[in-house]
């Protein structure tokens, strides 16, 4: 941390947001300055030369001088000159300047000197809140090789960016060509350092010494080898005493309920609550607890409407965001489902949930929305990560994109599914009309569909009976129409078929989402991307593309990298140098010595 010497230099600290001296390196200057002397004239290019006033005219802007250097008579012209001017550029004056020289009608004229001071060095130019002099001041002070390394910066690193700041040669792209990546390294090292304060470790409220394992050898089905690694860390999370933080990351169908339910039985018989984003989520995962869980384990359901339910006796209490605002019984194991869909001031009810008191219960968050390789690496500083990308089944979806002259093949199609008794979902980007959008909304669209066939349903984001329809449309249902609602995790084991309309408005994350929809239990599946840009090169590549990591790498591709970051880490980082797309490398090289 750096300790300022002045009041001034403290002020100045404060406006350029730096606290350490690796902040302060990677401050880098937008350009080189040369100050050498120039021994030859470069006609339109800035000179320095050393002059000799050898006559000034009061109130002109032409003086005569003689360059030294060039052995040459010449006239300086400076536009709208001031007393400044008049003052220094005297009669038999000499002055080092910094000069544009120009070339015109046969003969040489310099332009708006500029006299300097520090001639035969090359200056780094800054730009920031702070003038170039104060700025220069403080990298002179304060950047010293000692300094970056006490920091924890390595040897070369710290070469590298002292170098940048003072050069030895006057070739500015060459120079940050060479001094990139320790530019890189210092921007992720101090991040992903801050992290790492932010990382607290509390005692944990109970050890949980639950068995799972009879749980999972009487599960009808086999676990896939990846959902048995995450059941291992969990289970080496719960025996500390220190309360775990985890996220479970898993692929959209990669089986991420069964794990919940294997980290209830590790808990038994100590309580555990789960908190889904829907009611409609928060009721599959409770009836599948009924379905899966010893008949011994308690599970409770708790839902807007439910205020009588007896929680002070359950194992296992599942619910929406409701249980934030109901007095809850000690609870030694708190999970939620895709946390980062719920608002600012839910995930600050969150927090309290399991911060509360001195001990904290262990803490598992399970998403089914995958981040770059390289994010999940930079926030393992802060939490612990385990991944479940394989599926307990083969997903087998074909994805097209179609327009106008498709929509024909298309329509052949959902027919033909109808007649198998499968089910199609025509997710529109809006309810009502629009004109910023080329597309029909539900609105417009729905007549089409309601004349054509039965059993059409309709439901969006506003629709407060919404749950309510997406369970009918599950038992009864032909054709649901809906906005990007059912994107979360909702099981319908008949919907075969789903169409995006305007599907390049909407992210990858999401368009992966809904195509998850369809192949829940590995029935074949199909998704038609409805656009009027056809040849859309990120459509394209997501068509190719199955698995959620890669769509996350894919997304990234696309978007910026401080986009995703305010998203999923609510740090607000957005990096200048560092690249989460190319640094990951870099980001294990960092945390080599951080961790």
């Amino acid at each position: 941390m750096i300790i300022p010497k002045n009041p001034k230099d403290k002020i100045n600290f404060q406006k350029l947001n730096v606290n350490s001296y690796i902040e302060l390196a990677f401050i880098a200057p937008v350009r080189y300055e040369n100050l050498n002397l120039c021994k030859f004239p470069k006609p339109n290019e800035l000179n320095v030369v050393e002059i000799y006033i050898q006559k000034a005219e009061k109130n002109a802007k032409f003086f005569k001088l003689y360059v030294k250097a060039w052995g040459k008579d010449m006239e300086v012209i400076i536009f709208n000159p001031t007393n400044f001017h008049f003052s220094n550029f005297k009669a038999q004056s000499k002055l080092f300047v910094q000069v544009r020289v120009e070339h015109t009608f046969g003969k040489l004229r310099l332009l708006q000197p500029k006299i300097i001071h520090e001639v035969g060095k090359i200056i780094p130019v800054y730009k920031t809140v702070v003038a170039q002099k104060s700025v220069m001041g403080l990298m002179s002070e304060y950047l010293s090789v000692k300094n970056l390394e006490d920091e924890g910066l390595p040897t070369i690193y710290a070469k590298n960016l002292h170098d940048l700041h003072n050069p030895l040669q006057a070739n500015y792209d060459d120079a940050l060509k060479n001094t990139l990546k320790a530019l890189k390294f210092a921007e992720i090292y101090i991040f992903l350092k801050r992290l790492n304060s932010k990382k607290q470790h509390f005692k944990a409220s109970a050890l949980l010494k639950g068995d799972e394992q009879d749980f999972v050898k009487n599960l009808p089905f086999s676990l896939t080898s990846e959902q048995k690694k995450a059941i291992t860390d969990i289970k080496s999370d719960l025996l500390k005493q220190v309360a775990a933080r985890r996220v479970i990351m898993g692929d959209v169908g990669s089986g991420k309920t069964v794990v919940i339910f294997a980290a209830v039985m590790m808990a038994f018989p100590k309580r555990a609550v789960l908190m889904a984003p829907t009611t409609i989520l928060a009721k599959q995962i409770f009836n599948e607890a009924k379905r899966l869980l010893p008949s011994y384990v308690r599970s409770v359901l708790v839902t807007s409407g439910d205020k009588d339910v007896d929680l002070e006796n359950a194992d296992f209490i599942i619910g929406t965001h409701v249980l934030l605002y109901r007095k809850l019984p000690k609870c030694d194991l708190v999970m939620i489902d895709e946390q980062h869909r719920f608002g600012t001031a839910q995930r600050d009810a969150i927090h309290k949930l399991v911060s509360e008191s001195k001990e904290h219960p262990h803490f598992l968050q399970f998403s089914a929305t995958p981040i770059p390789r390289t994010m999940s690496l930079i926030h393992s500083s802060l939490v612990n990560y385990s991944f479940i990308k394989q599926t307990p089944y083969k997903k087998d979806i074909d994805t097209y994109i179609i327009g106008k002259s498709d929509f024909g093949k298309m329509l052949w199609h959902v027919e033909n599914e109808m007649k198998e008794g499968r089910q199609t979902i025509v997710i529109y980007p809006l309810v009502e009309e629009s004109e910023a959008y080329n597309y029909q909304s539900i609105d417009e669209g729905r007549a089409f569909w309601e004349k054509r066939y039965e059993n059409v349903y309709i439901t969006h984001g506003k629709d407060k009976n919404k749950e309510a329809v997406l369970e009918e449309f599950n038992q009864k249902g032909a054709i649901l129409l809906a906005t990007t609602v059912v994107e979360v995790g909702i099981s319908l084991p008949k919907l075969s078929t789903i169409v995006i309309v305007g599907a390049e408005y909407l992210g990858l994350a999401t368009l992966h989402q809904l195509r998850g929809r369809v192949s829940r239990n590995g029935l074949k599946g199909y998704c038609y991307l409805y656009t009027n840009t056809l040849k859309n090169e990120r459509l394209l590549e997501f068509a190719n593309t199955k698995n959620g990591f890669d769509i996350a790498e894919l997304d990234l591709k696309y978007r910026q990298s401080g986009d995703l970051l305010d998203g999923i880490s609510q740090h607000g980082a957005q990096f200048k140098w560092f690249s989460l797309k190319d640094d990951k490398a870099i980001v294990l090289e960092a945390q080599k010595l951080i961790m």
